[in-house]
């Protein structure tokens, strides 16, 4: 049975992941810093391993404790976080991986990262703009790495169901939304895909729009 360690399993898209992984049938390891803050973790019974990844001993721990055949993910970002996680988190998990022999990595981080940071607005540079360029930083790392990697920028994320019309692109200008089940379908798409080893994809979802509110 195929596994999967969800860095960020606390947070809302990792969340999604645990979720859609565990009704594929995939081992689930779920590892945050602190795992109590998804109940659905103890209520599906998913092994979670407590791991603060801006502390370096920690994610050698928890690394040590997977299977070498594990695919791993990581959503991990410090927007609305209380500890900047984005890039220096990042840096110690990749660090961390390649001294195993554990190589396939999901990266997400988001629209506006790297290469696509042009076409960010200047009202969401000035909002979330700092953990952004610290994702940035965190690509640039993983791209320096021997790892097989892929890295996926989604969009703004929401609730809700899978569409099945999420779009993933490559080096052009895109702007929207995505539901987060979208994104983690995507994800285990790509960690399919052998091709995507090494690539950087953007993705959205034209159908998914921001609520209209009743207030007048």
């Amino acid at each position: 049975m195929k596994k999967v360690a969800i860095f960020g399993a606390a947070g809302a898209l990792g969340a999604a992941l645990v979720e859609f992984f565990y009704e594929k049938g995939f081992i689930v390891i779920g590892i945050a810093r602190d795992p109590s803050k998804n109940s659905r973790l103890s209520e599906l019974k998913i092994q979670t391993l407590t791991c603060d990844a801006t502390i370096q001993a920690e994610v050698q721990t928890a690394i040590s404790q997977l299977s070498t055949d594990t695919w791993i993910i990581s959503t991990m970002g410090s927007f609305n976080a209380d500890v900047p996680v984005d890039y220096i988190g990042h840096r110690h998990l990749i660090n961390a991986l390649e001294k195993t022999n554990i190589n396939r990595f999901l990266m997400i981080t988001s629209l506006g990262c790297g290469d696509s940071w042009e076409y960010l607005s200047d009202r969401s540079k000035s909002a979330f703009g700092s953990a952004v360029r610290e994702k940035s930083l965190a690509e640039s790392w993983l791209q320096s790495s021997h790892l097989d990697f892929t890295i996926l920028r989604p969009g703004g994320l929401m609730n809700g169901d899978t569409t099945g019309n999420a779009e993933l692109s490559q080096g052009v200008e895109v702007h929207g939304l995505i539901n987060r089940s979208d994104v983690a379908k995507l994800a285990h798409q790509l960690l399919k895909n052998k091709d995507s080893i090494g690539k950087i994809y953007e993705c959205i979802d034209p159908t998914v729009t921001y609520p209209v509110s009743n207030k007048q």
